[in-house]
């Protein structure tokens, strides 16, 4: 398991939001936060004012700072590491993620993300899950599930379950199955008999769900199979969602500027918090 909770924080109201998170998941899971602020040169290597550079990493220490002590303020029985590093956001938290049990990032409100931010570039490389925050607090106590039989889903749905039990949330865990994609070659004949395909679908997912519900007796949860692509059935259920969790599906990390792919889409513009879990991370 990992040793800390990791937050990155830039002093933006987004990233007060993913602070507020991340101390209370520090909390539930009696681990350390560690506050993480990257300071970066904006200019070329080869035109360094080494007064502008020291300038710039004293106003990072002050940012940093400022974080931790909000986060030691809101909750001071978690015990509040501060770490100062150089570059890009999303290379440092990547770093720094490699003995993280979770990270947790903000977002930039409901709406498309930046090209290249570190609420997309970093749940596609980072080897813990990681959680970005939209809002000021959870709507709702529900945390969503993307479920697809993929090594990637498993993860997603053990995650959810131990955000359910941790947040005392309820769960519900949903297969969007009108895609052909989303069910094994050897069953799209059965998109012709909507009925058979739809019980099959919601057998495969009872199954996968069932030994979660025996481990966590105390979350409840449900199962919901739309007849929707799986896209349009999570973005149906998170819009009464605290939390949607889903796997990285990819063979060598999703591709975060890919707007077709699921993750990706609901990283841009899900209403709620967005966790991406590793097919390989513990929940």
């Amino acid at each position: 398991m990992g040793r800390y909770v990791l937050v990155g924080y830039d002093g933006s109201q987004e990233s007060d939001y993913a602070l507020a998170w991340a101390v209370e998941e520090a909390r539930l899971r009696e681990l350390p936060l560690e506050v993480v602020h990257a300071w970066r040169w904006p200019y070329p290597i080869d035109y360094i004012d080494y007064e502008g550079t020291a300038t710039l990493k004293r106003v990072g220490q002050h940012v940093l700072n400022h974080g931790a002590e909000l986060a030691q303020r809101a909750e001071p029985t978690v015990a509040v590491r501060r770490h100062l590093m150089n570059g890009p956001a999303h290379v440092a938290l990547k770093h720094q993620c490699r003995d993280a049990e979770l990270a947790v990032v903000g977002a930039r409100g409901r709406g498309e993300l930046p090209v290249g931010s570190t609420a997309l570039r970093l749940p596609a490389r980072s080897t813990c899950p990681v959680v970005v925050v939209r809002n000021a607090a959870a709507r709702s106590g529900l945390v969503v599930a993307g479920v697809d039989g993929s090594p990637g889903g498993e993860a997603a749905l053990a995650f959810a379950f131990r955000q359910a039990a941790l947040r005392g949330w309820s769960l519900l865990a949903v297969h969007g199955c009108w895609e052909p994609s989303a069910v094994p070659e050897a069953d799209l004949a059965l998109f012709s008999e909507q009925e058979k395909l739809l019980q099959m679908c919601q057998t495969r997912l009872d199954h996968a769900v069932e030994p979660w519900r025996i481990r966590y007796p105390e979350v409840e949860a449900a199962t919901s199979v739309p007849m929707l692509p799986p896209r349009e059935a999570l973005f149906e259920a998170a819009e009464d969602a605290a939390l949607a969790v889903v796997g990285n599906r990819g063979t060598g990390g999703f591709d975060p500027l890919l707007l077709g792919a699921t993750s990706g889409t609901l990283l841009q513009h899900a209403p709620c918090a967005v966790a991406i879990v590793q097919p390989e991370a513990r929940p």
